[in-house]
C-alpha cells in the first residue's frame, strides 16, 4: 500500500516496537539522499514538518547521531537500531521519515524515487503514480 492510500494520522514504529510515531500529514517529496549517512542507508524517506511528527511511545529509546554542521540529526532506537526520521540540515524546519517505518506502507511499491541532493536537497517532485 501506498501513503496515499491511508488515513491520518500515518503511525509508525521501529522494528522492536519501543518507539512509535505519528505523522499528521500526506508526506510530499519522497526521495532518497545521496549525502554521505543516507547513501549508506539507502532508504526512502518523506518529508513532514516538525510540528507534523509526534513521538507517542518511546521518546526515552532515541538516540541520535550528529557529525560535521551538527544541525541534521538522525534518530535510531536504541533497542533495535532500526532509523526512524531525522531533522535536515537543508530545512531543519522539516523531518525525513522513513517510510518502512510506517504501518500499512510497502517501501517496495516505491519503484521510482528520486535521488535528491544531499548538498541542497531542493523540494522534488512526489514519487510517480
Amino acid at each position: 500500500m501506498k501513503i496515499r492510500d491511508l488515513s491520518l494520522p500515518l503511525r509508525g514504529k521501529c522494528h522492536c516496537g519501543a518507539v512509535r510515531f505519528e505523522v499528521n500529514t500526506n508526506i510530499k517529496n519522497s526521495r532518497r539522499c545521496n549525502c554521505s549517512i543516507c547513501s549508506r542507508k539507502g532508504f526512502v524517506m518523506g518529508t513532514a514538518l516538525l510540528e507534523e511528527l509526534t513521538i507517542t511511545k518511546g521518546k526515552e529509546y532515541l538516540t541520535s547521531y550528529k557529525w560535521n554542521t551538527k544541525v541534521a540529526e538522525h534518530y535510531f532506537c536504541k533497542t533495535c537500531g532500526i532509523y526512524t526520521h531525522h531533522k535536515r540540515r537543508s530545512n531543519p524546519n522539516q523531518y525525513g521519515i522513513n517510510i518502512a517505518c510506517l504501518e500499512g506502507v510497502d517501501p517496495y511499491s516505491y519503484n521510482k524515487v528520486p535521488i535528491g541532493n544531499g548538498d541542497l536537497n531542493a523540494p522534488l517532485p512526489d514519487i510517480p503514480r
